[in-house]
C-alpha cells in the first residue's frame, strides 16, 4: 500500500503544519488543566505490533485515600470534556501517522491485551495500520453495536482503495461537527475507543474466542 502511505505522509504533514497553532494552544490548555499535556498508551498496530498512541490529556491523576484512581467522570476536567467533544484531543495522532505507526484511515487501535480476544475474522483488522478515523466512525460510531463496528473494520480492510480513504475523511468532518452517532449522556471522541473497551466484556462472548 505504497499509495496509502504516501497519502498519509502528505496529508498528515500538511494538517500538522496548518493545525500547529491549534495543537499548541490545546496542548497548553491540557497541561494547565491536568498537569501534563500528553496521554500515552500502548496500543496494537499493524500485525499486532505495539506502539505508543498519543493524545492530549483530558483527565487528572487524582486518587482516593487508598491511592486508587478516582472514576473517570471525577477526573475529567472541563477543558478535557471540551477537547473530547471537539475531538481536538486526537490531534497528536497525526504524529503517529507521520511516524508510520498509524494511518489517517483504518480500524481504531485497541490496547495490546485485547488482540488475544479477537476472533479469526476480527484479526483481519490487524492487516493494516490503525487509523484516526475509519469506516465504523462514519457509519454510526457509538450508535452501532460492537460486532457491527468490527465487521465494518474487516469490510474496510477487504475493500480498501485510496478513493475509499478520501471518502471516509470527507465524511468524518461533518459527522464530528454534528456529533453524528454520539449517544446522549456520553462524552464521545472521534475514535470511540473508550466505547469499544467499555462494551467489550458485555458483548464479546467467550464462545467466540479462538
Amino acid at each position: 500500500m505504497i499509495a496509502k502511505r504516501a497519502f498519509d505522509i502528505v496529508v498528515s504533514g500538511m494538517a500538522l503544519l496548518i493545525l500547529s497553532p491549534a495543537l499548541l494552544v490545546t496542548a497548553v490548555a491540557a497541561r494547565l488543566s491536568t498537569g501534563r499535556a500528553l496521554f500515552r498508551q500502548r496500543r496494537a498496530g499493524r500485525d499486532g505490533e505495539p506502539f505508543t498512541l498519543l493524545k492530549l490529556r483530558t483527565m487528572t491523576s487524582a486518587r482516593d485515600s487508598a491511592g486508587l484512581l478516582l472514576p473517570d467522570a471525577d477526573r475529567l476536567t472541563r477543558v478535557g470534556r471540551w477537547l473530547r467533544l471537539s475531538s481536538l484531543d486526537e490531534l497528536p495522532q497525526l504524529l503517529n501517522v507521520l511516524r508510520g505507526e498509524m494511518s489517517l484511515v483504518g480500524p481504531r487501535p485497541l490496547p495490546v491485551e485485547y488482540v488475544a480476544l479477537y476472533t479469526y475474522r476480527e484479526r483481519a483488522r490487524l492487516r493494516v495500520r490503525p487509523g484516526i478515523t475509519g469506516l465504523a466512525q462514519v457509519r454510526g460510531r457509538q450508535a452501532i453495536s460492537l460486532e457491527d463496528r468490527f465487521e465494518l473494520d474487516v469490510q474496510y480492510v477487504e475493500s480498501w482503495t485510496l478513493w475509499l480513504d478520501v471518502k471516509i475523511i470527507a465524511l468524518t468532518v461533518p459527522r464530528l461537527l454534528k456529533r453524528t452517532g454520539a449517544l446522549p449522556g456520553q462524552n464521545p471522541t472521534a475514535t470511540d475507543e473508550r466505547g469499544f473497551i467499555a462494551l467489550w466484556h458485555g458483548q464479546h462472548r467467550p464462545g467466540q474466542l479462538d
